[in-house]
Parts: structure tokens; sequence; C-alpha cells
């Protein structure tokens, strides 16, 4: 959400930044914002200037009451000024109450003018126009053909999605033996990891209020995503990200905390609504998952640098593992409303022969911030701080990738070093049939 004193003063920078975005349809929000906020400081000038005039005039009435036992042609004068500061308080009650709605009318439309968004950002109406920036590892193709990823899971046992189906219906699976341990230690390394980078483990609530939803969220992701709890103030997390950011909610944060850098486990659950929708045989787009995130909150001069880091932590988390990616920078119109900039983080499906998203970057500016109520208490005063999340990883997918950059033509798959910890020491699965 941006500061309406900036879109008060910058309307056309917003417009062309809302064209940039490809969301012509929100150009007439900017100049009815700016209206709304010219009435609403007028209301509260006069309102201001009302609440003057009250202590002036009571305290004059008070003055002409105590004249009057003297001279009675006084209390005629006061009862005029009584009559005038009744008319001032009733005309006050009005103006609180239309600064009241105004506000919220101001507020409603703020929540839906989109972010200004970095400079670097390309433009492009949709995701189809994301810009690859850098490849890393070698995107090879063997000369054997590599199953679907279920299917490789099946021949370890591994999955079973037709019962999941009969529990709980298209978009959940059971994960079984050699795969759901590798789910696990895979999990459990990129925990390790982000540790090793300094990033503090945390495990959050994995459902949150809808004060919090709307602080981290455009109204757009929170319909297409997120699951409500009947009857409850609460929703189902889709990622971690949203609790752990909300937990900074009305908070001031010392300057000298900065920055916070977290990394946390969760479930995430998604409702997947909108043109992908889930997918029926596999576990590339799901209701339910497992994720590693991390999430920066930091001076706004520093957030950019943090960016970089980030999706670096990732390439170099999935280089670890054999695993080639590449990086891709987002265009303006695939970016959500609350992101500055963003891009994703690509693995290399041998399958396929091409790249998927298995990690998602995102510097958010000071939306989020604003939006909770967040601030930073500093020596020069206080401010808004720049928060950004990462996926570390994703099991489901991250297992799509490992499984078909580890398939061997006999069936097995090799397990990177790295794993064999988490693996208890084992670095060839073999299949089971």
């Amino acid at each position: 959400m941006l500061d309406i004193k900036f879109v008060r003063e910058n309307p056309e920078l917003v417009k062309e930044n809302i064209r940039k975005k490809f969301q012509e349809d929100k150009l007439p929000l900017v100049d009815e914002v700016v209206r709304l906020d010219a009435e609403n400081r007028a209301a509260i000038t006069e309102a201001s200037e009302l609440r003057a005039s009250r202590n002036t005039l009571s305290k004059q009435v008070g003055m002409l009451m105590g004249q009057a036992k003297k001279d009675p042609s006084k209390l005629e004068e006061a009862n005029a000024l009584k009559e005038q500061v009744k008319k001032n308080a009733a005309r006050l009650a009005e103006l609180e109450e239309k600064e009241s709605v105004l506000a919220e009318e101001i507020k409603k439309i703020m929540m839906v003018i989109p972010q200004m968004i970095d400079d670097s950002v390309p433009i492009g109406p949709d995701d189809s126009c994301n810009v690859e920036v850098q490849r890393f590892g070698e995107a090879a193709v063997p000369e054997f053909e590599i199953p679907y990823h279920t299917d490789i899971m099946e021949r370890f046992d591994g999955i079973d999605m037709d019962a999941a189906g009969r529990v709980a219906g298209n978009g959940f699976y059971y994960l079984v033996g050699d795969i759901a341990r590798l789910h696990e230690g895979i999990i459990a390394y990129a925990r390790d990891f982000m540790i090793g980078k300094g990033f503090t483990y945390c495990i959050p609530p994995f459902m949150i209020r809808s004060s919090v939803v709307t602080g981290v969220m455009s109204f757009a992701e929170m319909e297409n995503m997120m699951y409500k709890i009947e009857g409850e103030d609460l929703y189902l997390i889709g990622t971690s990200e949203h609790s752990m950011i909300g937990r900074y909610i009305d908070q001031m944060i010392e300057e000298e905390a900065l920055p916070q850098t977290l990394t946390s486990y969760s479930p995430c659950f998604r409702k997947e609504k909108g043109a992908h929708g889930i997918e029926e045989r596999g576990v590339y787009r799901i209701h339910q998952f497992e994720k590693q995130e991390m999430i920066v909150i930091c001076k706004p001069e520093d957030s950019m640098e943090w960016y970089d880091k980030m999706w670096k932590m990732s390439v170099e988390l999935f280089r670890s593992m054999g695993i080639p990616v590449r990086q891709l920078d987002c265009c303006s119109g695939d970016l959500a409303d609350l992101k500055v900039k963003s891009c994703d983080i690509e693995a290399w499906s041998p399958r396929q022969q091409k790249y998927f998203e298995v990690c998602s970057c995102s510097n958010l500016g000071d939306a989020q911030a604003r939006r909770l109520n967040m601030r930073v208490k500093g020596e020069k005063g206080k401010y808004l701080p720049h928060t950004l999340n990462n996926t570390v990883v994703a099991p489901p997918r991250m297992l799509i990738a490992f499984l078909e950059n580890h398939y061997h033509e006999d069936g097995t798959v090799d397990i990177p070093e790295v794993l064999w910890p988490y693996m208890g020491g084992t670095k060839v699965l073999v299949p089971k049939h």
C-alpha cells in the first residue's frame, strides 16, 4: 500500500505505474482517492478549528457567567455563546463521522492501488514476458527417456494419490517410504542450510487472522489462495511468510535489531483457483504441501542488497544438490500488487526439456509494513522497514526436479553427498519394481 501523501503529490507517476502493470481499470481510482483525500483533509482542518474554537468559547462563557453576577446583561451574551458552542459541537460530530467514513473509503482504494515497481522490472502483461537473467549448471538431456515424476515415485512405492483422492480429493497425496524420507531430508537440509547462513529458525502458527491476511497480501491473492476457517476469524496459511511477517503487526522495532533474518518451516494450504488450477496427476500444483521459507525485515536502503543475497541462496542450495537452475526476472504484469520486484528460480526438467518454477524471491518495499502498522524506531525518528521473502525449498516441486536430474536408466536415483546424513547414509535409491 502506498503512502497517501505520495499519491497526492505524484498522481501521474502512480497512474503510469498502473499502466506498466496493465491494470488500466484502476486508473480512475487515483483521481478518486485524491479527491477523497482533499475532502478528508478539509474536514480534519475544519474539525480542528472547531475544537480550538470550542476551547476559546468555553472560556469566554465561563468568564461571562462570572461577570453576570454583577452585570445581568452578560448572561444573555453567555447564553448566545453557549448556543454557538452547541451548534459547533453538532457540526464537529458530523465532521468526525465524515472523517471516519472518508478514511475507510480512502483505505479501501489505497489497498487496491498497486505498489510502485522498481525501475529494473521488465515491462510486460503476463509471465510470458518474464526475462531470463542467467543460468547455473548444465541443463543436460539424457539419451534415455525419463518417466513422469509420479511414475518414478511409484516404482519406489513412494506415493499413493489414489488413496489420497479417496480421503481428501484431488490435490492431495500420500508420500511413503524412501520418497517420504527424501522429502523430509530435503526440508531438514534446507533448514540447516539457512541456519548456516545466519538465519534464525522458526515454526510459526499455521493459521492467521484476517487483519494479518489483508496486511500481507492483495485481495486477488487472498481470494485465489486462502482457506477460511468457518465460524472463526482464521485462515490457513498459504505460505509461512504470512504468519512470519504478521508476527510484527502493530510492533515498534528497535533499529539496532535490524535486519531480522528468519527461516521458517510450515505446511501450506492453497485453493489454487484461477488459470492454473489443480494438477490432476502430479504433485506440481496441489492443495497441501510443506515448505521452508526465508524472510528479511531490514532498513529501506538495504532491501535490494538483501534481495540479491536471498535469491542467490536458493541457487546455491539447488546447485549443492546437483540441480541446474536459472533466474528469471518477473515482468510488471506478473507482479502481485504489493511487490516492488520479484524473480523466480526455475529448475531444469530433463524430461520436459524446459525449466519450471521452484522458488520465488520478492521485495515488497514498505507495503506490508504500512498495512500491518509495523514501524522502526531509529536515531532519526520512526520509519517503515522493508520486507522480503523467498522460498528456500518446497519439496513437492523440488522432488520433481530432484528425481528427474538424478534418475538413471536402470531406475535408480542418486543421493547427493549433502543429503547423505539426512538419508541415514543412503547414497542410491533402488526401485522396488
